[in-house]
């Protein structure tokens, strides 16, 4: 019967790459391998995708098929096939464990499985969210802060119980080994120890406070120093104030996120302030001091006459004094005018009279002028 192509059965053209045919076996020997496939004739597509590996991997071998196909192999394996004298031959650079591991769950002997059970872990982060008024997030404060968060159990110092000794099953060494029986022959295989959950020790007796897990759940209050200028959206890191690590691992940390309460006239924006200042028609027109709040305090301000609706004066220095970014914002204040809805039987006869004078400044006469060319 004749063999079918090397390339045909990897699925490979004859200009594969190295890295390709690797994958292309890889591939194809997880889907074939008898103890997990279910096609009827999967143990002899195995055979053929190895013999395939075994050949093209091989720059020699891939050299000679490419020249004379299977002849080249025929005259020299003695009426075999040479790639597998003296067992499989072309596999040094297949990593076996990798791919039957993957099928079987453990390590199938070909390396070493390593104990991480162990392993120093550090603690989870945690992170909660804290409200605060305008006020306490322009100037800082000091906020008091209940959780709930997992620390080293103080009974057994984070271990899990009393009486601590090595696994007699596994030795310490937190694996067992086991001998597998595959087609290609008995593996052996490390698996995790089920007695000591991987460790390589044991207690005589489990601790009655944190039920062997080495943490306890605590709730408790502390006192957090919030920085000035935070905003909306920002975070605080207290490092260590986490969960609990593992095996002695550092605790995580503890993230706050703040949510600040918009103020009734003060308008943030970044460490910069706005403020509006309503103006009566007469303050606009004549110009005036007054008297506005700052953070800081009232201050006296001076409003120019002719004053308009928007202007804005800028007070340097004014704004929020921001100490993570060490960034000092300044304040603006924007004028508002009102224009009364009612007005008293004098007042009306005052705006006549005050009617009848020449109001016009150039912007309306421009205006106007410009209404007069648009009849025309």
């Amino acid at each position: 019967m004749n063999k079918k192509d090397y390339y045909e059965v990897l699925g490979l053209s004859k200009n594969a790459t190295a890295d390709e045919i690797k994958s292309a076996y890889r591939r194809l020997a997880k889907k074939y391998h008898p103890d997990i496939s279910k096609e009827p004739d999967a143990e002899a597509k195995f055979k053929e995708v190895q013999e395939a590996y075994s050949v093209l991997s091989d720059e020699t071998k891939r050299r000679q098929y490419d020249q004379f196909g299977h002849a080249a192999f025929d005259q020299t394996a003695g009426g075999g096939f040479g790639g597998f004298q003296g067992g499989f031959g072309g596999f040094d650079d297949i990593d076996l464990g990798d791919i039957f591991g993957s099928m079987f769950g453990s390590s199938f002997g070909f390396g070493s499985t390593r104990n991480t059970s162990n392993r120093k872990e550090r603690g989870q982060d945690s992170l909660m969210k804290m409200k605060l008024s305008f006020e306490e997030a322009v100037f800082g404060c000091e906020k008091e802060l209940n959780l709930d968060t997992m620390e080293t159990c103080s009974e057994c110092d984070g271990v899990g119980g009393f009486g601590e000794k090595v696994c007699e099953h596994c030795h310490g060494s937190g694996t067992i080994t086991q001998e597998q029986h595959t087609i290609l022959g008995s593996f052996l295989s490390k698996t995790s120890c089920p007695y000591c959950n991987g460790k390589g020790k044991t207690l005589e007796r489990t601790c009655s406070k944190c039920k062997g897990r080495g943490k306890v759940k605590v709730n408790k209050d502390i006192v957090i120093k919030v920085p000035s200028g935070v905003d909306t959206g920002n975070r605080l890191r207290l490092q260590g104030k986490g969960d609990a690590g593992r095996n002695g691992g550092p605790n995580g940390d503890l993230y706050i996120e703040f949510e600040v309460k918009e103020h009734e006239f003060f308008v943030r924006d970044g460490d910069d302030i706005y403020l509006e200042v309503p103006l009566t028609i007469t303050q606009a027109m004549l110009g005036c001091k007054k008297t506005i709040p700052t953070l800081t305090g009232n201050v006296v301000l001076t409003i120019p006459s002719g004053t308009n609706n928007n202007d804005k004066q800028r007070l340097k220095g004014k704004g929020i004094n921001n100490s993570t970014n060490r960034h000092k914002g300044d304040m603006y204040v924007i004028m508002k005018v009102q224009i009364p809805n009612k007005l008293s039987r004098d007042q009306k006869m005052l705006v006549e009279e005050l009617n009848r004078t020449n109001l016009e400044d150039e912007t309306i006469r421009k205006f106007d002028r410009f209404v007069d060319r648009n009849e025309k």
